[in-house]
């Protein structure tokens, strides 16, 4: 089972060097994957909502982020996690994670969720009510771009004639994998995407959902095999032994790999190097 690293956004501060030394460390550790989250509008609370993240949180933009970490790493494979596909032009996506592959050789996975955030939707122009549906026809029309010279396309949320990327991506398709635990996230993941990556403990729900999520790629002409899973793990302390429990338990459930998602804040530099150390350490098995 494969280590993938979380981009630390909130706490990595500003500095290109101590980016690119982070970038580094995780690639010299030998984990599979960094993965950059997203968020283009931090929010303020109103009206009894609260937000996950303020106003004053730190979300580097991803695709440049992901550019910037292909220039300084090797081997590395870089991923979205997870990009808000919902609340940005499709083409432009497509545009921007092609490119990202390109300029990295290949490395680029695009992991995609719908959000929690309606604030922010609201502040892009985009849509909140229809997401799901959207998320899920992006996902084939950003398929198509990547692996065709022209396309066209006319469904619900778009409508492309005879359009080209170019240039385009080394994958083609890039791989495409699916966030969130829903029941339509799972059915989503496994008509339309490469993998799922949820946020949930290995426990007797996640049981079940993978067994759902067998079946609906068996139902779909899809081997079960070649399908990928990611579970998430969201730690709010830092227990070592903690995140090797839960990296155990995604073991058992037949998961190809887990990242360790810190939800408490590790401000100091040394400390972030050290999160990545000691997960390799304990939760390598």
């Amino acid at each position: 089972m494969e280590l993938n690293a979380f981009f630390p956004t909130l706490d990595i501060g500003s500095d290109p060097a101590k980016i690119r030394d982070w970038a580094q460390a995780a690639e010299d550790l030998g984990y599979a994957y960094i993965e950059v989250p997203d968020h283009v509008f931090g929010a303020t609370a109103r009206d009894g909502w609260v937000p996950l993240y303020s106003e004053k949180d730190s979300f580097h933009e991803t695709f440049v982020m992901l550019g910037f970490l292909a220039a300084v790493t090797k081997n590395i494979r870089l991923s979205s996690g997870v990009l808000i596909a919902p609340q940005r032009q499709t083409g432009v996506i497509a545009k921007q994670a092609a490119e990202v592959d390109l300029l990295s050789g290949g490395r680029l996975r695009l992991g995609i969720g719908l959000g929690w955030n309606h604030v922010e939707y609201q502040a892009l122009g985009a849509e909140w009510k229809t997401r799901g549906a959207r998320q899920a026809e992006q996902a084939q029309v950003l398929r198509r771009l990547w692996s065709e010279n022209l396309v066209s396309f006319n469904g619900r949320f778009h409508n492309l004639n005879e359009v080209s990327i170019v240039p385009p991506p080394v994958q083609r398709p890039i791989p495409i994998w699916f966030g969130g635990s829903s029941d339509a996230a799972v059915t989503h993941a496994a008509r339309l995407g490469d993998g799922w990556m949820p946020i949930m403990a290995a426990d007797a729900q996640a049981e079940q959902k993978l067994g759902a999520l067998r079946e609906q790629l068996k139902s779909f002409g899809r081997d079960p095999a070649t399908f990928g899973i990611e579970g998430w793990l969201r730690m709010h302390s830092p227990v070592p032994g903690d995140w090797a429990a839960a990296a155990d338990g995604w073991r058992r459930l037949g998961a190809d790999m887990v990242m360790l998602y810190p939800m408490y804040r590790i401000s100091n530099f040394d400390g972030q190097i050290e999160i990545l150390r000691r997960f390799k350490e304990v939760a390598s098995g």
